[in-house]
């Protein structure tokens, strides 16, 4: 064996073993799609721009619904295999109506569909615009906080907080955040992601 091949063999023995960098999954809608402003705008990117060590995977469709999202996340979770799973979805059901029952059932669905991955999750919660009714708007922003009790996975209690106050930081259509308000919401999960990924690099 050459000297180069020694001291080649010989570092690779003192670096110890190589650990894949965690993958984290992004799975939502087009709060988390960066719909209307480049994408490498959108809180995802930012969060990857954050954890350039990390993967961090954006699997998100405008207009996804939980029950798409339901059918959609078996095969997404057996190409990724992630580490962290942050479920986004949810809004679109309570903007068509959609029985909240129904909703609940396929945060849970997916949450459990994640955890025997051996996934963590990370649940991310919405509010509806005050316009359809406190009644309402106040049931759908509860089942969050109560399918993240009943799975016991950590909440972002609200995607827009600091931001669902301030018009100027929309987009024309009033529901879609616009770039200058992407910082917010990549803190606002990563709030709560970091906790998260620690306990990974601690094992």
């Amino acid at each position: 064996m050459s000297m180069r091949m020694k001291v080649f063999c010989l570092l690779l023995l003192l670096s110890g073993p190589v650990l894949a960098a965690p993958t984290i999954l992004v799975f939502g809608d087009s709060l988390s799609a960066a719909y209307g402003i480049p994408r490498e705008s959108g809180w995802v990117s930012l969060l990857q721009r954050h954890l350039p060590r990390h993967s961090v995977v954006n699997a998100s469709v405008s207009g996804e619904t939980t029950a798409g999202g339901l059918t959609r996340l078996p095969q997404v979770l057996a190409a990724h295999r992630p580490n962290i799973t942050i479920i986004e979805l949810g809004a679109n059901d309570g903007l068509r109506g959609l029985p909240m029952q129904q909703t609940a059932r396929n945060l849970e669905a997916m949450i459990d569909l994640a955890k025997k991955h051996g996934s963590q999750v990370l649940l991310v919660g919405m509010r509806l615009p005050p316009n359809y009714g406190p009644a309402y708007t106040h049931k759908f922003q509860a089942v969050f906080a109560q399918v993240a009790k009943a799975r016991k996975v950590r909440l972002v209690p609200f995607l827009l907080d600091g931001v669902a106050d301030q018009r100027d930081r929309f987009q024309a259509d009033g529901l879609h955040p616009d770039a200058g308000a992407q910082p917010q919401l990549m803190d606002n999960v990563w709030r709560e992601l970091k906790p998260m990924l620690k306990r990974i690099e601690e094992k």
